[in-house]
C-alpha cells in the first residue's frame, strides 16, 4: 500500500512512523510533514486544509490510503470529500466529526443517548453565560468551554465567579479562540482522575487501543493554563480490565451506535476524554482523531500491523482484524518553545537529537521543526516529543527524561513530572 498522512506535528510523525514499520505499507507520503517527517516520509507542500489539492496529489502519486491527523480538516469536510472520490480515508465526515467541532454538539448528543457527563448549560452570548455565573451560588470550580475548536486551549478551569468571568470575556468578548467562542458551555467541575480512551471504528465494530494519560497544563503539578498538551504516558493499569468494559459499554458503544441510528455513522479513530470519578467514568470531552501527544505513545505500543488495521477501517472489516499491544509501558515528554502557550519565537537552533535516539527503547517525534540546511530549527509552540519504551513505567520515565537531558535549544521548557501519577 500507498498511505498519505494529512498533518505536521507530533501525532502525525508518530503515524508516519509506525506506518513505516508496516510490512503491508510500500511508501509513506506525507503534507505537510515537518523536519524530522521528511526523514521517514516523501512530504509535499499540500495544505490539509486544500481538498481540491489533496485529491489531485492522490490521484498522482497512486496512494491508497489517507490518514488525515488533525480535526481541523475533517471539521472542515475533508473526509467527505475523499470518499465522494472514492479514496479510502481514516476519519469522519464533516457532520460525524462535530463530535469534537461542537462542544455543544456534543454535550447534546450524550444527553440524548445517555452517555455519563458532567452537567452544563448552554451559552449562546456573554450576557447568558455572566447571568449563569451569578446563579452558580457558590458551585464553583466551574469549567467554562468554547464551543468550537480552539487547538486544545479553549477549556478553562475557573475556581471562583472572578475567573469565571474572565473566561468568559477571553471567549465571547476578546474572541481569543476565535469563532470557536460563537458559544460556550459552563460545565460542572469534576473531580477525578483523566483518563485517554481511544478507538478504532468502522461504525459498527469497536477496535480499542491501549489507554493513556495526557498532561495538559504547561507546567508542573497542573499548574499554568492548558496547553495542547505537555506529556503522556500508556501503562495497562490506568483503566484495567473491568474499568475498561464499563468504558466500552456505557461511553463508547452508545457513541457509535447513536451515531450509526442518527444517520451519521463515525468511521475512523474516536478519542474519549474521561474524567474517573468516584460516580464513575465522565466524558469530558470526544476527539475524532489520534491524540496528540496521546498517540506518540500508543502508536508505539502497536505490534500489529498498522497499515492493515487501516485498510481494515476503510473497508469496513475491522470484526476480522485482531491487533496487538506491548504488554509495558511508554512515556512522552515534550519540549517547548520559550513562551508557549503564548507567544513564542522560532528559528532556534535544536542539538543533540542524534544522541537522544542512540538508545533504542527511545524515539524523538517532532512537532514545531522546519530543515534548513543540515540544522533542525524550531518552527512551533509544542517543539519535539521525547518518547521512551520499557516493560515497566519507571524505567520508561528514567530513560525519556535520560533521552531530554541531551537535547538542547534556547528556551527549551518541559514539565518534570510527566508519569509522576502512574508511579505513585
Amino acid at each position: 500500500m500507498r498511505i498519505l498522512v494529512v498533518g505536521s506535528g507530533g501525532r502525525e510523525h508518530a503515524l508516519v512512523w509506525r506506518l513505516r514499520r508496516s510490512k503491508s505499507v510500500r511508501e509513506v507520503f506525507c503534507t505537510p510533514g515537518n523536519g524530522g517527517i521528511e526523514r521517514d516520509a516523501h512530504c509535499f507542500s499540500v495544505s490539509p486544509m486544500d481538498h481540491e489539492g489533496l485529491v489531485a496529489l492522490v490521484r498522482h502519486r497512486s496512494i491508497d490510503c489517507v490518514v488525515v491527523g488533525p480535526e481541523a480538516p475533517l471539521a472542515g469536510g475533508l473526509g467527505d470529500r475523499l470518499e465522494a472520490e472514492r479514496i479510502p480515508v481514516v476519519g469522519p465526515r464533516q457532520e460525524a466529526a462535530r463530535l469534537e467541532s461542537s462542544k455543544v454538539f456534543a454535550k447534546q448528543f450524550m444527553q440524548r443517548h445517555g452517555v455519563p457527563t458532567g452537567a452544563g448549560v448552554i451559552c449562546e452570548g456573554p450576557e447568558q453565560a455572566l447571568a449563569q455565573i451569578d446563579s452558580r451560588a457558590g458551585r464553583f470550580p466551574v469549567v467554562v468551554k468554547a464551543d468550537g475548536l480552539a487547538a486544545g486551549k479553549g477549556v478553562i478551569v475557573a475556581r471562583d465567579p472572578e475567573q469565571a468571568r474572565q473566561a468568559v470575556r477571553r471567549i465571547m468578548v476578546d474572541r481569543e479562540f476565535g469563532a470557536a467562542g460563537d458559544r460556550l458551555l459552563l460545565e460542572d467541575f469534576l473531580e477525578g482522575v483523566e483518563a485517554s480512551y481511544i478507538v478504532f471504528t468502522d461504525g459498527n465494530t469497536i477496535l480499542p487501543a491501549v489507554a493513556a494519560r495526557d498532561h495538559k497544563a504547561a507546567y508542573d503539578h497542573d499548574q499554568g493554563p492548558n496547553t495542547g498538551g505537555m506529556g503522556a504516558y500508556s501503562t495497562n493499569e490506568i483503566l484495567g480490565a473491568g474499568l475498561e468494559k464499563q468504558i466500552l459499554d456505557t461511553v463508547v458503544r452508545p457513541v457509535v451506535d447513536g451515531m450509526r441510528e442518527e444517520g451519521i455513522p463515525f468511521r475512523g479513530i474516536l478519542y474519549a476524554g474521561l474524567m474517573l470519578t468516584l460516580q464513575g467514568p465522565r466524558v469530558l470531552e470526544f476527539n475524532v482523531r489520534m491524540g496528540d501527544p496521546e498517540g506518540q505513545v500508543i502508536l508505539p505500543r502497536l505490534e500489529s500491523d498498522f497499515g492493515e488495521l487501516c485498510e481494515a477501517l476503510c473497508s469496513c472489516r475491522l470484526a476480522g482484524y485482531k491487533a496487538s499491544w506491548s504488554p509495558g509501558a511508554a512515556v512522552c515528554v515534550v519540549l517547548a518553545s520559550a513562551g508557549y502557550p503564548g507567544p513564542y519565537e522560532k528559528g532556534k537552533a535544536i542539538s543533540g537529537l542524534d544522541m537522544a535516539e542512540g538508545d533504542r527503547h527511545v524515539v524523538v517525534f517532532h512537532s514545531g521543526t522546519r530543515r534548513e540546511g543540515d540544522r533542525i530549527l524550531t518552527d512551533g509552540g509544542r517543539v519535539l516529543g521525547v518518547t521512551a519504551q520499557a516493560n515497566d513505567l519507571q524505567t520508561a520515565v528514567m530513560a525519556a527524561y535520560g533521552a531530554v537531558n541531551k537535547i538542547h535549544f534556547d528556551g527549551m521548557h518541559y514539565r518534570r513530572d510527566i508519569a509522576a501519577r502512574g508511579l505513585a
